[in-house]
């Protein structure tokens, strides 16, 4: 559990400095530039993304159950990870109404994705994982409308188009990591096979 705590305190401390330090990392942008922020953004999240499947996998061998996993709570998180897979595309999507409407869908899918396995999955780890990540979505998506205030921020208009697109894409992604990439990447059939 030790590497999955290191990890998320990297991957999420560095995805967190704009909530806790905007100043900070304006200047620090200003100072070191954009190559060499992104690079080191890059790299201590990549390491931390590391520590967390490590961790994430030691933890899964040994696990502590929380309590007794329920069916309902299984199919309420597969229906929910599809709409945080739509959420995600409409983050990629120009011109799309979920843009539109909700201003920042990437980070509102990893808390929609974040609860739907909260739900689904049982174990000390699984709460320590997908907590730290609902937790962080939610004041990340928090500060990232105070930013929008502040800065006037205005997202262009919807259209059907660009949304059909969105809504297509995010159900295809979903549909072809929940019957066969969840298995070969996370070694956990959501099908039930």
């Amino acid at each position: 559990m030790t590497f999955l705590v290191l990890g998320l305190l990297l991957f999420l401390g560095v995805h967190s400095v704009r909530i806790v330090a905007e100043p900070w990392r304006q200047q620090t942008l200003a100072r070191i530039g954009p190559g060499a922020w992104k690079g080191l953004y890059s790299l201590a999240s990549a390491v931390g993304l590391g520590l967390i499947i490590w961790g994430y996998g030691q933890a899964r061998a040994e696990p502590v159950m929380l309590w007794t996993p329920q069916l309902w709570a299984r199919h309420l998180g597969f229906v929910l990870t599809l709409v945080s897979f739509v959420l995600l595309a409409a983050a990629y999507v120009p011109g799309n109404h979920l843009k539109a409407a909700v201003k920042h869908p990437m980070v509102l899918g990893v808390k929609v994705w974040a609860l739907a396995h909260l739900l689904a999955n049982h174990t000390l780890a699984d709460a320590v994982l997908f907590g730290s990540f609902l937790v962080w979505a939610v004041l990340d998506f928090r500060a990232a409308r105070q930013r929008d205030r502040a800065e006037g921020t205005v997202y262009p208009a919807g259209r059907v188009v660009p949304t059909v697109i969105t809504v297509v894409a995010g159900v295809i992604a979903w549909a072809v990591f929940a019957m066969a990439l969840h298995r070969v990447l996370i070694g956990v059939s959501v099908m039930g096979r």
